[in-house]
């Protein structure tokens, strides 16, 4: 059993997301998520950017924050003088996994951060950098910070609060683009550079307004989280992280930038979407649950992190490495940021055009069909039928049921 007091199993759809082409690539993406229109809309915004060359990726090493809290300093200057002048005593001291180190993993740094006006009084925040691999990484920086609490007390001479990683993981991200001509878009009813550019000034909306920002970083989620899921990973640390990313200049903002580029008949839509990313491919419920195991394979990543090698990536971030081999948690996490960008381009290219219920309400009105009761071909002429009256009320599936 995974979790304490079984009563039973809540199940959510697996679906498949398709015409994935990753780094040169072809992916189907595993997501597990409820809300109907979903898996379809990322699967058409695939197929668009698939016209173009598809997505191109890119990401940071996995390191993740362990914090120890330091509090009750007499002089806070020499406390941090001291810890910062002890590096690589603590460092081996926080070194408690000898596979991770084996692999080339385990503590990378620290960094020492003054908080001196809280509600409880000034204290030190010790950051030990530790890189994961392909582990999530949340017990391997609890580990590692509980480690070195005692030795932090002794160097500073103050008391260790709390000692516990952050999901900040700001120091562990990816990120996802790509760029498609404005043919791509067009329509009988909406010329390409029409759309590209409400694409682009519906992003501009959610980059300036916090109320437009949060339904569009939703919608990015809606791609995110299912593949987290899938996965076996854990899509509210993943949230939490990339929220507080959204707002690191004091404002929470759109997670995406969606511009314009070129003009005349080269007018193209460019697209990327960067967020701190900690996810794993060993561990946790990639071992513990089937279905988890069998979405990493289905990616082509193993629960060992030997699966396919990106053999290109473009793009940049803060000096980051672009461009070398990655395997396991490294890929998945580049995977994960194409179909959040990929959902966000459905949404943004429906609200542009016809609106985003149209294509939603259709699958909702099988939704309300299924509960309604319908069964088999029933379903289809039932939802058919909601959808031409504009009316979709299981009240009136049931009506028409008994017809």
């Amino acid at each position: 059993m995974m979790i304490e007091n079984v009563v039973g199993r809540f199940s959510l759809p697996l679906g498949i997301g398709a015409n994935f082409l990753i780094d040169g690539l072809d992916y189907l993406i595993p997501m597990a998520v409820e809300e109907p229109s979903v898996v379809a809309a990322v699967s058409s915004a695939a197929l668009l950017a698939r016209t173009a060359g598809g997505f191109y990726t890119g990401s940071t090493d996995p390191v993740m924050i362990a914090q120890i809290q330091v509090l009750d300093l007499a002089d806070m200057g020499k406390a941090k003088r001291a810890i910062l002048a002890s590096r690589e005593e603590i460092l081996a001291c926080a070194d408690t996994s000898p596979s991770l180190s084996r692999l080339g993993g385990g503590p990378q740094g620290i960094e020492v951060r003054d908080l001196p006006d809280t509600p409880a009084g000034p204290m030190l925040i010790v950051h030990l950098m530790i890189d994961c691999r392909d582990a999530m990484g949340a017990n391997a920086a609890n580990t590692s910070a509980e480690a070195v609490a005692p030795l932090i007390e002794q160097i500073s001479g103050g008391r260790v609060g709390l000692r516990i990683l952050s999901n900040l993981s700001d120091r562990r991200r990816a990120w996802a683009e790509v760029e498609i001509p404005a043919k791509a878009f067009e329509s009988d009813d909406f010329p390409g550079r029409e759309v590209i550019q409400g694409i682009a000034e519906a992003n501009a909306f959610a980059v300036a307004d916090p109320y437009r920002a949060t339904t569009h970083n939703k919608g990015i989620f809606n791609g995110v989280d299912a593949v987290l899921l899938a996965t076996g990973n854990d899509w509210r640390a993943v949230e939490a992280g990339a929220h507080a990313w959204a707002a690191r200049d004091g404002q929470y903002r759109a997670l995406t930038d969606w511009h314009v580029r070129g003009c005349g008949d080269f007018e193209t839509l460019y697209g990327r979407l960067e967020l701190p990313l900690a996810v794993g491919t060993v561990g946790g419920a990639t071992r513990s649950h089937a279905s988890a195991g069998v979405a990493l394979k289905i990616l082509g990543l193993d629960v060992e992190g030997q699966g396919r090698i990106a053999p290109e990536s473009r793009g940049s971030a803060g000096g980051a490495e672009v461009g070398s081999d990655r395997r396991g948690a490294r890929r998945l996490s580049e995977i994960v940021a194409v179909v959040g960008l990929a959902q966000n381009l459905a949404a943004l290219r429906a609200l542009a055009t016809t609106g985003i219920q149209k294509g939603h309400m259709r699958l909702h009105a099988r939704q309300v069909a299924v509960a309604a009761g319908a069964g088999g071909e029933a379903v289809e002429r039932i939802a058919g039928q909601l959808i031409a009256e504009g009316s979709i009320r299981v009240e009136r599936a049931k009506e028409l049921l008994r017809q």
